[in-house]
């Protein structure tokens, strides 16, 4: 009777049947689910990469190859200094030619405007000669040795420059005192005390002028 009774009754079968009669009910459920899921494919191994077996005779035409690319290099590197010492020589030689021909061309300027003088000192020559034959003669000898001057510096290029009764312009004039006169407008040259030569950047030297000013009341 008491078999009778625990087949009828499963709830109270002993702890231990029971734990394993679940195990088998959940390993049965996962069978299902592992059979009803899709097959997932397997990614293939990528074979490992072949190593290379270099021979000895490719070794030795590599190293061949390399030996004649050095010597090419040197050979170019060579040449190259070769050419750098060529250029610095030309250079050079052209530096001291430059030199050489700057200084014979500034002595060649200056006899060329010594030369230009020479009229001038044998005029004054012939003037102090005639010295004795009187103030006046002696005077107009002066005076066309001045021009004769004033010429020659107009065709260097300076020409004279006293700008009696111009504007003052202190580009080409330095006052040397101003004076009142009532005649000229302020600001105006009214002498020159002495004249100046060239203009513009080839200014020898600027004209010494006297400036009117406003007369006072």
């Amino acid at each position: 009777m008491p078999d009778m009774v625990e087949n009828e009754f499963p709830e109270h079968r002993h702890p231990e049947e029971a734990e394993a009669a679940d195990r088998i009910t959940e390993e049965a459920a996962a069978e299902r689910v592992a059979e009803s899921a899709p097959e997932v494919p397997v990614a293939a191994e990528s074979p490992e990469p072949e190593t290379e077996t270099v021979t000895p005779e490719e070794t030795g035409a590599t190293e061949k190859a390399a030996e004649k690319a050095a010597e090419k290099a040197a050979e170019k590197a060579a040449e190259l200094h070769d050419r750098w010492l060529r250029a610095v020589a030309e250079l050079d030689n052209l530096r001291k030619r430059t030199v050489r021909d700057v200084a014979r061309q500034r002595l060649d300027e200056r006899a060329r405007v010594a030369a230009e003088w020479l009229p001038i000192v044998d005029n004054l020559e012939l003037a102090l000669k005639h010295a004795d034959a009187g103030a006046e003669a002696v005077v107009e000898g002066v005076r066309a040795v001045r021009d004769q001057a004033v010429a020659l510096l107009t065709r260097l290029g300076f020409p004279r420059i006293d700008d009696l009764g111009a504007r003052f312009d202190p580009a080409r004039h330095e006052a040397v005192s101003t004076a009142e006169d009532p005649e000229a407008e302020p600001g105006t040259v009214v002498a020159v005390v002495r004249p100046g030569y060239g203009d513009g950047p080839d200014q020898l030297r600027p004209a010494s002028v006297v400036v009117s000013t406003k007369a006072e009341d």
